[in-house]
């Protein structure tokens, strides 16, 4: 495995933990599991979008299929419960092994960029900066700057016209394979986080990240190891 220079990482559930969202749908569903429900769904419905050409934000997204969820369990969405979904959505905390692993990244010479499907937050800080995680990246990159989700291509190129970087320098970190997949289908390397819920696609035919790791602390362990050492 060629060591990467860039390290790209998805935001969602790989970075922040949606399990903080859990509590809205064990309210409102009688079962938290549906939060993974509404999540799935989303994902589909952004690739859909996409692939029809056709745009709306993910928030816009998301409000709309938690109201879709809500007409298919027959349970009554309200205004309040929207804003719940919106206010938890933008104030997720971080997973615990994050900091540590991208301090670790960061102190070892890697880029460190984000990629993800949320847009800028013009009314206050993003997901991203409310957890604490933003000082770590050179670069917080969304796909609302080409209106198309991933893992369109040309959000993954998106990345290396902004670094001015070829995708052979550039590793996707994600919990998500449809993730991965979309970034190596441009030429980036692809390294899985497999969060609760989140395991490798066991499909032959399909490339496979170079890493799959728990958490970003062993990520972090793996790629240091993968750097030349410099002889004093």
């Amino acid at each position: 495995m060629a060591t990467p220079s860039v390290l790209v990482f998805d935001v969602n559930e790989t970075l922040l933990d949606i399990g903080s969202l859990a509590p809205l749908f064990a309210e409102r569903f009688g079962d938290e599991r549906v939060l993974r429900e509404w999540f799935a769904q989303l994902v589909l419905y952004s690739m859909t979008v996409t692939l029809a050409g056709s745009y709306v934000t993910f928030p816009t997204l998301g409000q709309g299929v938690l109201r879709m969820l809500g007409a298919a369990h027959r349970v009554d969405i309200t205004d309040n419960d929207v804003r719940r979904l919106t206010t938890g959505f933008l104030t997720m905390p971080a997973h615990p092994d994050a900091a540590d692993g991208l301090a670790a990244l960061r102190d070892n010479g890697f880029r460190l960029v984000t990629l993800t499907n949320s847009p800028p937050n013009p009314d206050g800080p993003t997901a991203l900066q409310h957890s604490g995680l933003a000082g770590f990246f050179e670069h917080q990159l969304s796909v609302d700057a080409r209106r198309a989700f991933k893992p369109a291509p040309a959000v993954y190129r998106y990345v290396c016209e902004t670094l001015g970087v070829a995708p052979t320098e550039c590793m996707m970190v994600a919990a998500h394979v449809w993730d991965t997949l979309g970034a190596q289908h441009v030429g980036f390397g692809a390294a899985l986080i497999t969060r609760r819920g989140n395991p490798p696609l066991p499909v032959d035919g399909l490339p496979k990240p170079e890493l799959v790791v728990s958490d970003l602390r062993e990520l972090a362990e793996r790629l240091i190891a993968t750097r030349p050492r410099m002889d004093n």
